[in-house]
Formats: C-alpha cells, sequence, structure tokens
C-alpha cells in the first residue's frame, strides 16, 4: 500500500488479492513496476516506466540510448494554431529495451494504454520499428521514430 495511489491501481492490486485469497493463487501479486500514468491537461501528458534519469542511474549513462521527436500533429495541419507533439523512448542497450516511454501532445492518453502493454512485455526498438503504422495517427511516430537508423 502507499504505492502509486491511482484508482485502477488500487482496482488491480484489488483483484489480484481476491485471486490470492479466492483462487489459491499464492503467487499472484501486482507488479508496481510500468505503471501507465496520465495527466489529463492541454495537452495530455502520458508516461510509462523509467525516466531518462532514473534509466542512467540505474543502467549508466553509457548504457542507454534516447530516441526522440517533435513535430506538429495532422489535426493542426489546417489551423493557426500549431502545439506541438513531443515524444520519447528510453532503451537499454544492447538490445534496445525499451525502458521508458513519454508522450506530451494531443491523444496521449489514448496512446499510452497500448503502448504501455509492450513496455511491460518489454518490447524492443528493433520490434517498434517492425511494426507498421498506422497513419495518419500521432502513434504511428512511436514506431517510425528514426526509422531504426542510429543518430
Amino acid at each position: 500500500c502507499g504505492k502509486a495511489l491511482l484508482t485502477p491501481v488500487a482496482i488491480a492490486a484489488g483483484r489480484h488479492l481476491s485471486h490470492r485469497l479466492f483462487n489459491e493463487e499464492k503467487g499472484r501479486k501486482l507488479n508496481y513496476e510500468n505503471i501507465p500514468t496520465v495527466v489529463f491537461s492541454h495537452p495530455p501528458i502520458g508516461t510509462v516506466g523509467l525516466t531518462q534519469a532514473e534509466a542512467e542511474a540505474q543502467y549508466g549513462a553509457d548504457n542507454i540510448k534516447i530516441y526522440q521527436s517533435k513535430f506538429t500533429n495532422m489535426y493542426y495541419s489546417m489551423t493557426t494554431r500549431k502545439p506541438k507533439t513531443y515524444m520519447k523512448l528510453i532503451c537499454v542497450l544492447p538490445e534496445e529495451r525499451i525502458v521508458g516511454l513519454h508522450v506530451l501532445g494531443l491523444g496521449a492518453d489514448e496512446m499510452l494504454q497500448g503502448f504501455s502493454v509492450a513496455v511491460v512485455a518489454g518490447a524492443t526498438k528493433k520490434q517498434f520499428d517492425a511494426t507498421v503504422a498506422i497513419h495518419p495517427t500521432s502513434a504511428e511516430e512511436f514506431v517510425t521514430m528514426n526509422w531504426g537508423l542510429s543518430v
């Protein structure tokens, strides 16, 4: 208790507890790592996994690779207001396992749920690169970011 004070976390912890108590699944406990979090601001901000500072502290700065992108969402292409969308992937070398995914911009709240599954499952940048993008969406940027090129 006292970890990640969010309603969905409490619901998930309660589900795990009921499985332990009533289904005799003794080892079933909620993993408190990689809990996706969204700030429902305008624009929304979403994050799952480690920040760059946390990844550097845990793995060493030389053992992480950062991918970043900043662009104007197509939604705003015909408007005079051009807010930016920011995305960041934090990967651990050498396999480039994604340990952090962060987004600020239109649709961040919806994108994060799906990408959180990938982060929890231990997806790599190579797997993201091998995923066909859905166009035109902002989410496609996560699977086309730098097109697998080393920068």
